[in-house]
């Protein structure tokens, strides 16, 4: 099996429980660690053990995402055939992180951050424990300080425990006779986010981030810009995100969106951090505010299509350049109308390849500044069809 889930839920606890459950060999290992040779030692013992002592092996593996392919080869058999049993312990998401086949002969367990009930039972617990706990230690802690530490866990048994630990050594240089919530917001002045810059909830975040801009939500927006910016995100790579986001998102909906964001990238290299996080914050919720279109993406994507499908067509004899009297005699140039000889706009003239004459592939929205663009558009389209010279929009990259 596979214990999927964040830090402090309990997977090794689960798997020394399983262990003792089934009267089986405990053996930790570390996917960082360990490699192929040790996995080899272990297997040979995990055999002896079950031919002569009938013994069966659980083998914890520790951080299973950090397997390479060779210590996935050298397990995958003795998986299959019994030798050991294997629990995989992950913060990652397994269908990403754990090759295909030896995810296939495993069953996966997705774990959930603790809540704060389970977390206060848990400190009480620690509280009466003169071993394990706090429990001979002279001083007491009130039930406010435990709600505190339960909240400021996020879900996390060992950050819990950890945290009433140090309140508890707080509390025992400063000679007082109980640990307040003063106490623990003193212990804990220094706070970490979960966040895996190269992980999953990396990915979750700066998906949830670009959906609140999407979803033009400026509060959540900024919520999920702060979530990445204080658990470490290199804010250069939030910068280029909102890059992306002002052409694909905004477009020229906003024409000015795309502005925003390399205005804010380019203070922000100048700024650093802290001070840079004011145009960051700014240019995020400038986007989110923005009208949106994609009008912009879909039309290079059509064009694209097209480029792929009919590969390069030639281009029309009167759009090419004569710089030679010999392109002219060619017919190069010729027929080409320039339209500031026509107020602008040479009407009923084509200039796609003549195979895709009437091709659409940018359709404006009727959202911001777009709507004039479409305004502008449809009029020389009238203008065009009333000279009898234009096209209706063909099939791929046409109206639909």
């Amino acid at each position: 099996m596979i214990l999927w889930g964040p830090p402090g839920t309990g997977k090794t606890t689960l798997a020394h429980v399983i262990a003792n459950e089934t009267n089986s060999i405990f053996v930790p290992f570390s996917a960082v660690l360990g490699g192929v040779p040790e996995l080899r030692k272990i297997i040979a013992t995990a055999k002896d053990q079950k031919s002569y002592y009938g013994k069966k092996t659980i083998l914890f593996v520790d951080e299973i995402h950090r397997f390479n392919k060779a210590q996935q080869d050298a397990l995958l058999p003795h998986v299959e055939n019994g030798t050991v049993t294997l629990i995989g312990a992950t913060t990652e998401n397994p269908s990403f992180a754990v090759n295909s086949a030896l995810l296939s002969r495993t069953r996966v367990f997705d774990l959930k951050p603790l809540d704060a009930d389970d977390l206060r039972l848990l400190l009480e617990r620690a509280l009466t424990d003169e071993q394990l706990g706090i429990g001979h230690v002279p001083h007491t802690v009130d039930d406010d300080a435990i709600a505190a530490i339960a909240e400021n866990a996020r879900g996390d048994a060992r950050r819990a425990l950890s945290a009433l630990e140090l309140a508890s050594d707080f509390a025992q240089s400063a000679g007082v006779e109980q640990v307040t919530v003063a106490i623990v917001q003193e212990a804990l002045a220094t706070q970490t986010l979960l966040y895996d810059k190269s992980g999953e909830e990396h990915y979750n975040v700066i998906s949830a981030f670009i959906k609140s801009m999407r979803g033009s939500d400026p509060d959540a927006a900024v919520y999920w810009l702060m979530r990445m910016l204080e658990a470490g995100e290199d804010p250069l790579f939030v910068l280029r995100r909102m890059l992306i986001f002002a052409s694909e998102d905004v477009g020229n909906a906003d024409p000015r969106a795309l502005e925003v964001a390399v205005s804010a990238d380019a203070a922000f290299r100048r700024l650093g951090m802290p001070e840079g996080i004011f145009p960051i914050a700014q240019c995020c919720l400038y986007l989110a505010s923005a009208p949106k279109s994609n009008a912009s993406y879909r039309a290079w994507h059509a064009a694209q299509a097209d480029v792929q499908e009919h590969g390069a067509l030639p281009v029309p004899l009167k759009l090419r350049n004569a710089p030679t009297s010999a392109m002219k005699s060619w017919g190069y140039g010729e027929g080409y109308r320039y339209p500031h000889d026509e107020s602008g706009f040479s009407a009923g003239e084509t200039y796609l390849p003549d195979s895709l004459v009437g091709r659409r592939y940018y359709l404006p929205t009727e959202r911001g500044y777009e709507a004039r663009i479409r305004e502008r558009l449809d009029a020389w389209k009238a203008a065009s069809k009333a000279k009898g010279r234009g096209g209706s929009g063909g099939p791929g990259g046409g109206e639909s």
